[in-house]
């Protein structure tokens, strides 16, 4: 499949959208990051914009360091054909808990845990 101009733009960003998720869930700084992969952090934060390319044995080291898969950070984690339209609201909550800090996000997930074992 051939990308137009804007199609690879649109990914490029929405890739480095998705590191930025899974490295702030891991609880990691861009600085610290980047001295992990052995990079600058202005590195770091061109991938994470997208205005940078990322390449592939880079990108398999990152995904090692932030325990992700590579198919899920180029967004073809998903089985069957992606979907079209907006995301569900409950993805959109999903990954905004995600991006917060690990505090924040422990409290979530324990009111989540009591709500469930009440509905039980």
């Amino acid at each position: 499949m051939v990308m137009s101009m804007g199609e690879h733009d649109l990914f490029l960003k929405e890739l480095g959208a998705r590191l930025t998720a899974a490295r702030k869930h891991e609880g990691l700084s861009q600085v610290q990051l980047a001295k992990l992969v052995g990079v600058s952090q202005q590195i770091i934060a061109n991938y994470e914009i997208g205005s940078r390319h990322i390449p592939v044995g880079r990108l398999v080291r990152i995904c090692d360091i932030l325990g992700v898969g590579i198919a899920d950070v180029v967004g073809r984690g998903e089985t069957g054909p992606r979907k079209r339209g907006p995301t569900p609201l409950i993805e959109k909550q999903l990954e905004a808990i995600t991006a917060l800090p690990n505090d924040k996000r422990a409290f979530i997930t324990e009111v989540l845990t009591n709500f469930f074992k009440k509905q039980s």
